[in-house]
């Protein structure tokens, strides 16, 4: 059985995308010139699935889907340059005589694929699936669009500093290991930015025929929304954001202010487990809960806690103390895994669940097996980071009061402090009056309300639903609120707005998972079959 090794980096959210087998049609090597007219390019679409087994693939074939690869230019100040490819997806709207046009859908990330997210629209709200052609995507260098490759040994590099400078040492010893093992990268990794993949966005709208696009993005999707509305305003139609980021704050030190949201989801998780503690013994109230999670803190603290055949170390425990759901299930996962832990902690045998072990194996990675770092990649293009080691612990250390559990985590070294290169743009300043509406829960850990609100003040024209009360990621087509859910129909179908913000409620229970990290570890055919047939799984990331 594999053993728990000192690797976490990142979804999200916000890591790799999932396995599935190659397109139809290989994504082009990186650095392939070929010659293109001026003229719009052509899309030669064909069937989705792949050579051998491919649920994905074969689910968008049985929906009807077309699948595509456009080329797109490398460096988009040079478009008869380098060119990479991008690979879509597209089912047609339902109602010929009532097409509004095409709606672009990007589940979040980055790094993660957005190939299905048709799948998700068609068979969760027809009316939008009715009204518009529903076109995925892969971003650039994610799933079958062309790679970047840096062969980490681990799943993501997101990781707690731990308690003492030595635990921190280990934090920047791996930080600086990822970002050499990308050093070979250096041609494409300044590439990988968000304002490249906008361009390509709208090198695809372009393609399609489309003067105008509509948009509907997820977690680190409404970064990608934002920018594109900002570079290419003239062009979009009906623009829709959930979960939203800050658009001063994303790069490196992206989840800097989420502490308080994970302690704020902790102790949320902590009063619905004293409501059980007949079945998990973890106490009766939210004090006595948080002892015990303290007492394993404390435990792990002095030295790795043996969980069957895995060690849980400082390092990984914060991520496992990440509560980014307030489903049943996810509950229900989080006091399993907590009962797991205390019991380790107090000198029991201890045997992980099912879930304690997926997220083990996700978070040690297989070891000496290639993966990509998409998510990073794009964190580092997009901004710089800050490369004295020591300002990062001094940060950590003003934080350990207020945020023992999570503040050496968010506020944790990157490898972006060692990266091999530097952004060739500055971010994208957001401040336009385009209508948009956005969506956000207020207990959201990935994306905190906090930073959709700065979001919210950029966007002059923006409408914000918030969904109250909820701990969550992800509101529009997760089963979470009938009332967040015909907002936006009513919106992206019929046009209307509503006439300022508003808040909406959960009005029942979902099955969302609770790792947030789970959306990177889908693994194997029967993984993407769950996630194509549950949809409520498009919205982990944590880029989230």
């Amino acid at each position: 059985m594999p053993r728990l090794v000192v690797a976490l980096g990142v979804t999200v959210v916000l890591g790799g995308t999932p396995s599935v087998a190659a397109p139809a049609a290989a994504a082009r090597p990186v650095g392939a010139a070929v010659p293109r007219p001026e003229t719009t390019r052509q899309i030669d679409w064909h069937g989705c699935a792949g050579n051998g087994p491919d649920t994905v693939g074969t689910a968008l074939d049985t929906a009807g889907a077309e699948c595509a690869e456009l080329e797109v230019p490398l460096d988009h100040r040079r478009p008869a340059g380098p060119t990479i490819s991008i690979a879509i997806s597209r089912i047609k709207a339902a109602d010929d005589a009532g097409r509004r046009g095409v709606l672009f859908l990007n589940p979040g990330g980055p790094g993660v694929s957005g190939l299905d997210m048709p799948l998700l629209v068609k068979h969760s709200s027809p009316a939008v699936a009715a009204a518009y052609d529903l076109i995925g995507f892969d971003p650039r260098f994610t799933g079958r669009s062309t790679p970047i490759d840096c062969t980490w040994p681990v799943s993501t590099s997101l990781r707690s500093a731990g308690p003492t400078k030595a635990t921190y040492q280990q934090s920047v010893v791996l930080a600086r290991r990822l970002a050499a093992l990308c050093a070979d990268q250096k041609a494409v990794l300044p590439y990988a930015s968000t304002r490249n993949a906008a361009r390509d966005l709208d090198v695809v709208r372009a393609a399609l025929g489309e003067a105008k696009v509509s948009y509907l993005g997820y977690s680190y999707g409404t970064y990608l929304g934002a920018v594109y509305l900002q570079l290419f305003g003239s062009r979009v139609d009906r623009i829709v954001l959930d979960s939203n980021i800050d658009p001063t704050a994303f790069g490196p030190s992206l989840f800097a202010r989420s502490g308080p949201a994970m302690q704020a989801a902790l102790k949320n998780w902590a009063g619905w487990a004293a409501r059980h503690d007949g079945t998990y013994r973890l106490g009766t109230n939210v004090k006595q809960v948080l002892a015990n999670v303290e007492l394993v803190r404390k435990s792990v603290d002095k030295r790795p806690l043996r969980v069957g055949d895995y060690t849980v170390d400082t390092h990984v425990l914060p991520l496992l103390l990440w509560v980014g759901s307030d489903s049943v299930s996810a509950l229900t996962e989080e006091s399993a895994l907590l009962e797991v832990l205390r019991d380790a902690a107090t000198g029991k045998r201890a045997t992980p669940t099912k879930a304690l072990a997926d997220a083990l194996d996700f978070i040690g990675g297989p070891a000496g097996s290639p993966v990509i770092g998409a998510q990073t990649t794009v964190l580092c293009a997009d901004r710089a980071a800050a490369s004295n080691t020591a300002d990062y612990l001094k940060d950590i250390d003003r934080r350990r009061r207020t945020e023992p559990i999570f503040g050496p985590l968010t506020r944790n070294i990157t490898p972006c402090a060692f990266w091999p290169t530097k952004p060739l743009e500055n971010p994208t300043r957001i401040r336009n009056a385009h209508p948009v509406l956005m969506l956000n829960a207020t207990g959201d850990t990935q994306t905190p309300l906090v930073g959709a609100l700065v979001l919210h003040q950029a966007l002059t024209a923006s409408h914000l639903v918030t969904l109250r009360g909820a701990y969550r990621h992800g509101v529009f087509l997760t089963g979470g609120s009938g009332c967040a859910d015909r907002t936006v129909e009513r919106y992206l179908v019929d046009g209307v707005l509503p006439s300022g913000d508003i808040t909406c409620v959960t009005d029942r229970t979902t099955a969302l998972p609770s790792f947030p990290l789970r959306d990177q570890a889908i693994r194997g055919d029967q993984a993407i079959h769950d996630r194509v047939t549950r949809p409520d799984h498009m919205f982990e990331s944590i880029w989230p």
